[in-house]
């Protein structure tokens, strides 16, 4: 079973480097005009969300689908104010292999972000489906492959947030 996936586009980068977009060229992603037609219950990624995606959120992705918010992450701190029927979640600890954000911690462009939550709740094939229209799609994965699958092997986002403390670099004392 395929999940369905949603791009709320807030047009705020380039439409040439635009992943979200070319998801919904390529029909592997339907577009969300406006917030208000956000599907009840799907599954919103924000990284602002206290709960990190996991295997438990499979029933809600594949009853209501899974949707990215396409902005800059320039101007996060315009992050619109969702539904509360929104199952809101973040992503845990990856490395960006988009060439804008290539290595950058947390800073996934929206294929990016669409195919770890796919691969982490089990939809490893159309993640890397997704994934496959992009040049660099095939680095992303490996670039975080033993992260991904141990996230994947977890049932809970708080599993899925304890092993990504292990990736977290050390806080050093100011």
């Amino acid at each position: 079973m395929a999940v369905r996936l949603y791009v709320y586009d807030e047009d705020q980068c380039d439409p040439k480097k635009c992943t979200g977009k070319k998801l919904i060229r390529f029909n592997l992603a339907q577009e969300i005009a406006s917030l208000k037609r956000a599907p009840y219950g799907a599954i919103v990624l924000t990284p602002f969300s206290e709960k990190a995606v996991s295997r438990e959120d499979r029933g809600a992705a594949e009853a209501h689908g899974l949707m990215v918010m396409d902005m800059s992450w320039n101007q996060i701190d315009t992050f619109p104010k969702l539904r509360r029927d929104l199952r809101q979640r973040s992503l845990p600890y990856m490395l960006a292999a988009n060439p804008v954000n290539w290595g950058k911690p947390f800073k996934l462009s929206s294929v990016e972000a669409l195919a770890a939550s796919l691969y982490i709740m089990g939809y490893k094939e159309q993640a890397v489906r997704a994934l496959s229209k992009f040049s660099w799609g095939e680095q992303f994965l490996k670039l975080n492959q033993e992260p991904l699958d141990r996230y994947s092997e977890v049932e809970t986002s708080a599993e899925v947030v304890r092993i990504q403390m292990e990736y977290l670099p050390p806080e050093r004392p100011e």
